[in-house]
């Protein structure tokens, strides 16, 4: 049986029970919680799961998808609809399961460049945060521009990969691509 007690580097997983009448149930601190305190669990790397009530049922993933369907309702979206379009339409296509490792990805990259910004900007002064900010446009075009170049290079790679992956099953059926 794997060890689940928490470690230093590994918080406790909380659990969130949803009731029928659309209550969460934060098990660790044995309150109703909304979805606002949801979100700052979030924020805070919280590790936490959403369970229905009644069935045992992990509802997490739908919850999440809440959040930021208010989030986008609210203030600035992130996601255009030409975006969200796009997403609706990997759905059922045969692409739909790399799309979720590739933003995945990408979103971790972003992530990670995020992390070592703040680390690098600790110590700005109010006169080098003006100064920073006035370079910023370019910084992050180019930063960007490599983030995206990454990108391109990976689909190239995978829809070369898969190229060859259809023609040695054609050929396996004295099929040429095009036939």
């Amino acid at each position: 049986m794997p060890n689940t007690t928490p470690t230093a580097t590994q918080p406790q997983q909380r659990i969130i029970k949803k009731y029928p009448n659309r209550r969460l149930y934060d098990t660790d601190t044995s309150t109703y919680i909304t979805l606002s305190e949801v979100k700052q669990l979030v924020m805070k790397s919280q590790p936490f799961d959403v369970l229905d009530a009644k069935t045992g049922e992990n509802l997490t993933r739908s919850i999440l998808l809440q959040i930021i369907l208010e989030e986008e309702s609210n203030g600035t979206p992130m996601f255009t609809a030409p975006v969200l379009e796009n997403l609706i339409r990997f759905y059922g296509h045969a692409m739909q399961g790399f799309l979720g490792g590739y933003l995945e990805k990408n979103i971790q990259t972003l992530m990670d460049t995020q992390i070592r910004f703040a680390e690098q900007t600790k110590g700005f002064s109010p006169d080098m945060w003006k100064q920073f900010l006035t370079l910023q446009a370019p910084a992050m075009q180019v930063m960007m521009g490599g983030s995206l170049d990454q990108s391109k290079n990976l689909l190239s790679q995978m829809q070369e990969q898969m190229q060859k992956q259809t023609e040695q099953v054609l050929g396996v059926f004295g099929l040429k691509n095009g036939a």
